[in-house]
């Protein structure tokens, strides 16, 4: 039986419905599953594109890469997992006391609304995500307020998983 979850960004109050991959990736869907609910601030992407995602502390369950990809297509949802040297670095942006700094690294949950995503970081190279996720109804009006932060800005907007 498929299991589903619902991501939100919650100022926006705009959500879709992403059904887990559990053929595909049972380790990370399992992790996350067991992780679930998570939220945290909404983050567009700088490098990969057409991306939010949020930071949450780290899922330890998840395997480090599972079903992965460099080139995420709209409505993959992607697991990345972070050792705390990894995007610590205060030119990302992130506020000390965030997940970015916690001390055992984090987890980084994230939807592509959009084509031509490449995952690269100029300080790490290529940064494969984990795709343990899609996104089947809801893609269209989640990509619209996805671009609208890209436009307007993400400050107060968060990013909410949850069993659906």
């Amino acid at each position: 039986m498929a299991r589903y979850m619902s991501i939100t960004l919650t100022r926006a109050g705009v959500s879709c419905r992403a059904r887990l991959l559990d053929d595909e990736a049972p380790g990370t869907c399992a992790a996350v599953w067991a992780a679930l609910p998570q939220q945290g601030d909404a983050y567009h992407a700088k490098y990969a594109r057409n991306e939010v995602y949020t930071l949450v502390p780290r899922i330890t369950a998840a395997p480090h890469r599972e079903n992965p990809t460099v080139t995420p297509i709209p409505g993959d949802v992607c697991l990345f997992d972070f050792e705390p040297w990894e995007i610590g670095n205060p030119a990302y942006g992130y506020e000390p006391g965030s997940s970015a700094h916690h001390a055992q690294g984090a987890t980084d949950l994230a939807l592509f609304y959009g084509r031509n995503n490449l995952l690269i970081n100029g300080d790490l190279g290529w940064v494969p995500g984990s795709v343990f996720a899609t996104i089947e109804d809801g893609l269209a009006d989640i990509a619209t307020a996805c671009n609208t932060l890209w436009l307007s800005g993400v400050a107060g907007e968060t990013l909410a998983f949850a069993r659906a």
